[in-house]
């Protein structure tokens, strides 16, 4: 596993996420009202939704296109469908955000 550097802190406001490039891959990450940060795939595997554009509580977000919820922490969906987006390590170091791949 690595760590690829995606962004600045500044960049993500406190309870949004923004979307990530990483080597071809859109990874959407959240910036909780705690501070902390949740790392998952950018895009919806229902219909393609933005991720990152979704609400977010410090538990789940919310695809903004049809309402899946997904698990910050683990990308399963809530309700128990089988979709599901992959989940990253992810962290902040020296205001650099950093995720594990």
């Amino acid at each position: 596993m690595s760590d690829v550097e995606v962004g600045s802190l500044d960049e993500i406001p406190v309870g949004e996420g923004r979307t990530f490039t990483v080597d071809g891959d859109q990874i959407a990450v959240f910036r909780l009202r705690d501070g902390s940060l949740r790392a998952l795939d950018a895009v919806c595997p229902h219909r393609g939704g933005p991720l990152a554009d979704g609400l977010s509580d410090g538990q789940v977000v919310v695809c903004p296109l049809h309402g899946h919820t997904f698990d910050l922490c683990t990308g399963a969906e809530a309700a128990g469908a089988e979709l599901s987006v992959r989940s990253y390590p992810v962290a902040a170091v020296d205001g650099t955000v950093r995720i594990s791949r």
